[in-house]
């Protein structure tokens, strides 16, 4: 049997492009998301922007790493403080970790969508 040549795409095979660079608004856009999803969601937001976007802009890179690292922290932190239940010092332990996730997230958030830097005080870096 013979091969049409009409049948093959004409065009040969390519590898996969790069992807386009991320302009800068969208770039702060996506660094305020990777902050405050974390108050609704926990560390899955910042994970997911910090996989799809941490080959294409440094800026959503260091933003996604940072949150990602202190979702984290406060995972571990709300983990230990259902145990802690068990002996009432528990909700004590998980209302103070809210409010610091809340209240870091949100000057994270600000800064991201000035274009600034932030840095969570003391979170080790786990992700990098």
């Amino acid at each position: 049997m013979t091969e049409n040549p009409q049948d093959q795409s004409s065009q040969p095979d390519q590898p996969y492009a790069a992807q386009a660079p991320v302009s800068p608004s969208d770039a702060h856009m996506w660094s305020l998301f990777a902050h405050i999803g974390g108050i609704f969601f926990g560390f899955i937001p910042s994970l997911i922007i910090y996989l799809i976007y941490k080959d294409r802009d440094p800026f959503i890179r260091r933003h996604a790493t940072q949150a990602l690292n202190f979702q984290i922290i406060a995972t571990i932190a709300y983990i230990i403080s259902g145990v802690l239940m068990i002996v009432f010092i528990g909700y004590l332990t998980w209302f103070a970790t809210w409010v610091c996730v809340v209240a870091f997230s949100i000057i994270a958030a600000m800064a991201a969508n000035k274009g600034e830097e932030y840095t969570y005080p003391l979170i080790p870096k786990m992700v990098t």
